[in-house]
């Protein structure tokens, strides 16, 4: 009777045994099964396994067969040539397979089958793990065939693995800790933008939080996470949770991208493509309540390479047209860029499953939303600089000048150093513009205020006050050197003649060693007064000025706010 067991258990395979010694730890199984396609998926056990079909693996791709709509068999030997029986881990490591199902020899010459998969409930499986893990057992001095066969309407990947116990349970070990550190630093991203966007309220921020959250919860589901831990008893919701998912992270994917680059002012006919694009991940979001697994899987895999190619495109015209968070945006893109290739690639079926093609994709979005995160400080530096830069004349404003001349005014005072101010108002401005145009008036305050910017020394700040007057802050200038540099950038811009004739300035001028100056509004005060002084005395030269206290002012009083005269 045991002979008889043994003959059945040993019947002739084409690839030879894989022998499991006292050394053996784990092997992959790709080199050592031999496959049977079952176009129709009506073949039952005893006749597939009395098949002659049976064909050792492609070497390019191996077992993984992508999408298809055949059933695959798949058998194995395993030699145990020892004296000691040996106690067997078969792991399947992609756990999106439909229908997964092995028939092993038992010991009273029957066959212990086993019924698993992603479409029934996650008790089906011998072992609690994201991953389908079968238990194999080969008696000393003899030799096992197994069979499996896999089914699903998504991609039939199959990557098999041989451990001994104790190996496995390493290789688990070593998984959860980078599965740790993986979803650890998705929640410290989401966690940190989180409370970025609550400070800052940009959009941008909370269409990169709802693209984190949704793509982090499509790689829990791609990697059997939530069917373990978060619906076990529902594999329907846990293969639609997919589709749902990665709908949701092309939708906020591209509205992330529209509102960080600006897509709809400098790209609009790119940007009425990503909302088109939008709109039919939003069809395949709703179709998901109602089409099959089967049906929409293969367009979304799609979809997500156009989306990503898009976004990659815009990102490139970003970044030639200058616009500097768009580096680390595309630097993004390109590694999730790489690791979608590489994954879509292996899902049909080009590419042979390995730790690179399954695990590229899901490496590559960490380091996307890393980059995307430092892309997102890089725009919050752009704003911030744009609202304290003047449009037109690219210098800074009156709010970074309420800014500087406090902080300079503090640290001379602290260091004993002098600082000076000059107020600058370019003369007849108003009867120019009445006669000339404003166009032709913008293209003069822009040239004076390049003729100021060039005029200065490295560190001094040229900040436009508003309409036609501009501050010079001067550090570490007493009131000979500013008299002098206040001159000089008088002659500059006389020099510069428009076609409509000479420009000239009045610049007043005063400095923080000045008798009277005790804070930063009499050092304004003397310097505007001494500017008022200049265009009494004629225009078109420069005055040195006393702090004119209104009554009653102390020494808080504030800077009058105007726009010059």
């Amino acid at each position: 009777m045991v002979a008889a067991v043994a003959l059945a258990a040993m019947q002739s395979v084409g690839a030879s045994p894989l022998e499991v010694d006292a050394e053996f730890a784990s092997i992959p199984l790709g080199s050592h099964v031999e496959v049977l396609e079952d176009p129709t998926g009506t073949l039952d056990f005893d006749a597939a396994r009395a098949s002659a079909a049976f064909k050792p693996a492609p070497p390019k791709v191996g077992t993984n067969f992508g999408f298809t709509r055949s059933s695959w068999w798949v058998r194995f030997t395993l030699a145990n040539r020892g004296a000691v029986d040996r106690e067997l881990m078969l792991r399947e490591d992609y756990p999106l397979i439909d229908y997964l199902e092995l028939w092993a020899p038992d010991r009273s010459g029957g066959w212990r089958h086993v019924s698993t998969g992603d479409r029934t409930p996650f008790a089906s499986r011998e072992f609690v793990h994201r991953d389908f893990i079968f238990e194999l057992d080969v008696p000393a001095q003899s030799e096992r065939t197994f069979y499996l066969r896999a089914h699903s309407d998504g991609p039939v990947d199959l990557n098999l693995l041989l451990y001994r116990p104790h190996a496995l349970v390493g290789a688990i070990s070593t998984e959860q800790l980078a599965y740790g550190a993986y979803y650890g630093g998705f929640l410290v991203l989401v966690l940190y933008n989180f409370f970025l966007f609550a400070i800052v309220r940009d959009r941008a921020i909370f269409y990169y939080l709802l693209y984190a959250s949704s793509y982090g919860l499509y790689f829990a589901v791609h990697n059997g996470l939530t069917f373990q831990f978060l619906w076990p008893d529902s594999p329907r919701w846990a293969n639609q949770a997919l589709l749902v998912l990665l709908a949701l992270a092309l939708v906020f994917g591209l509205k992330f991208t529209r509102t960080f680059l600006g897509t709809g002012n400098f790209l609009p006919r790119l940007d009425k493509l990503a909302v088109a694009l939008q709109g039919l991940a939003l069809f395949a979001l709703a179709a998901s309540f109602f089409a099959s697994y089967g049906v929409l899987i293969q367009p979304l895999a799609l979809l997500t390479v156009l989306v990503t190619v898009l976004i990659i495109v815009m990102g490139t015209i970003g970044l030639f047209k200058g616009y500097r968070p768009a580096r680390y945006f595309m630097l993004a893109w390109g590694m999730l860029l790489a690791g979608v290739l590489a994954y879509m690639l292996k899902v049909f079926g080009l590419l042979p499953h390995n730790m690179l093609t399954q695990n590229g994709f899901q490496v590559g979005s960490l380091l996307e939303m890393v980059l995307l995160s430092l892309a997102l400080a890089s725009r919050l530096r752009e704003l911030r600089r744009q609202s304290r830069t003047d449009t037109l004349t690219k210098v800074p404003n009156r709010r970074s000048f309420d800014e500087i001349l406090p902080l300079e005014f503090e640290r001379a005072r602290r260091g004993g150093n002098a600082l000076a101010l000059l107020v600058v108002d370019i003369d007849h401005f108003k009867q120019f513009n009445d006669r000339h145009g404003h166009a032709r008036g913008d293209e003069v305050l822009k040239l004076v205020a390049e003729r100021l910017r060039a005029g200065v020394r490295r560190g001094d700040s040229v900040c436009r006050f508003g309409g036609e007057e501009f501050t010079v802050i001067l550090p570490d200038a007493d009131a000979r050197e500013a008299q002098r540099i206040a001159e000089s950038l008088r002659r500059n811009v006389e020099a510069s003649a428009s076609d409509e004739g000479s420009i000239t300035i009045s610049i007043g001028v005063a400095c923080s060693r000045d008798a009277g100056i005790a804070t930063v509004d009499d050092l304004f005060r003397a310097a505007d007064a001494a500017l008022y002084r200049a265009k009494d005395l004629g225009r078109n030269r420069v005055e040195h000025g006393e702090p004119q206290r209104p009554a009653g002012a102390g020494e808080g009083a504030v800077v009058p706010s105007r726009a010059g005269a």
